[in-house]
């Protein structure tokens, strides 16, 4: 899978005003190192953004963090077991492979038509809007180092 380049700074910026938010440095960083590094935790992208910006506390760019989820520039997945990752594509309402030994963790496009993807037989008088599914099993480089073969 080909990793998208990460957007410029005015395509950023454009997108940080037209979501209503201040535009700052470490919102600019956050967002362009989660670009070039989908899949990452908030202590990767601290990791990430200072080596952009220099001295930037953690607490920043957690704040950045839950501020861009809450503007949906950022999803938030929490594979169970594994620490919350961030990535900036959106809005779309695709899957993902998450590997169960390093977390590795992999974008699947929604597989059966259009959003939700997925209904269920009952909704208690839900109006479903989103279904999140999450595939398990072990990453290539896990396979390699455990010598496992892998099953189809």
């Amino acid at each position: 899978m080909t990793t998208p380049t990460a957007p410029d700074r005015a395509t950023l910026r454009a997108q940080l005003k037209a979501s209503g938010l201040r535009v700052t440095a470490p919102r600019l960083a956050v967002l362009a190192w989660l670009a070039d590094h989908p899949h990452t935790t908030a202590d990767q992208v601290a990791t990430g953004v200072r080596e952009l910006l220099g001295a930037v506390s953690t607490q920043a760019v957690y704040d950045v963090l839950h501020v861009c989820v809450a503007a949906d520039l950022v999803r938030q997945i929490e594979p169970a077991g594994h620490p919350a990752r961030f990535e900036t594509r959106t809005g779309d309402n695709h899957h993902h492979l998450v590997c169960r030994v390093c977390g590795r963790t992999e974008d699947v496009d929604c597989t059966v038509g259009a959003a939700p993807c997925l209904s269920p037989e009952q909704t208690a008088g839900y109006v479903i809007d989103e279904t999140e599914v999450v595939f398990w099993g072990l990453c290539p480089g896990c396979i390699r180092n455990e010598g496992r073969v892998p099953s189809a």
